[in-house]
């Protein structure tokens, strides 16, 4: 493969056969992406960018993970969000999740330099008119759920020096305790907060995986 050219042979490839349908979504198979990559230039490289030693970066926005390809000598990145099968961010992610968009930005890292790239064509695109009762929950992120009308149990204790979560948090776990019917006055009681906003950042990860495997049920 000509280093003049590489983006056009790799573009031409019809990856057709290999991509895999989840849902309303397109995902080109990653080992087949791989495989052609190596065949097309077989000193091809990518790496998984690393964030103060860890593979992926978590912020208020979500947990983004990096992967850089190098192909003919020259290096592109692409940065993806840890996303469930809804294409939703996920806020505390398992492993399995972070393995997955690794591999899922490894693809898209691939189709920067041309292979399977017109797959994504209008991915970013609103879609007008499609929209579902999660999608119109989340859609204010920086919303403050109403407080609670019952009073606060007299075992709660308000610590004001502890970091708590931050609105974009607050909004997901309120998404989610809508979802799964959960009784927020049990749950607040039960981390010993007196409203959604007094939840210690260091319990986020543990509520969401509860309201989650709840929904999972």
């Amino acid at each position: 493969m000509s280093s003049s050219n590489y983006f056009a042979a790799l573009s031409a490839i019809n990856v057709n056969a290999h991509v895999e349908k989840k849902g309303r979504f397109s995902y080109l198979s990653w080992p087949y992406a791989v495989s052609q990559l190596r065949q097309s230039d077989a000193s091809a490289t990518w790496e998984v960018r690393r964030f103060e030693g860890l593979p992926y970066l978590a912020c208020d926005a979500g947990v983004f993970v990096e992967v850089a390809v190098t192909v003919q000598g020259i290096t592109l990145s692409q940065l993806h969000p840890v996303l469930d099968g809804q294409n939703r961010p996920i806020l505390a992610p398992t492993a399995f999740d972070i393995n997955t968009s690794i591999q899922r930005c490894l693809v898209k890292a691939i189709a920067l330099h041309g292979l399977g790239l017109y797959i994504y064509a209008g991915e970013d695109l609103p879609q007008v008119g499609q929209s579902d009762a999660a999608n119109d929950e989340s859609s204010d992120t920086g919303a403050v759920p109403p407080k609670p009308t019952e009073a606060p149990s007299s075992t709660v204790v308000r610590h004001p020096s502890v970091p708590t979560i931050t609105k974009t948090q607050m909004a997901h776990i309120h998404r989610l305790v809508v979802e799964t019917g959960t009784n927020l006055r049990h749950m607040l009681d039960y981390f010993g907060v007196a409203e959604l906003q007094d939840i210690r950042a260091a319990d986020f990860v543990r509520v969401v995986r509860s309201l989650e495997k709840r929904r999972a049920a």
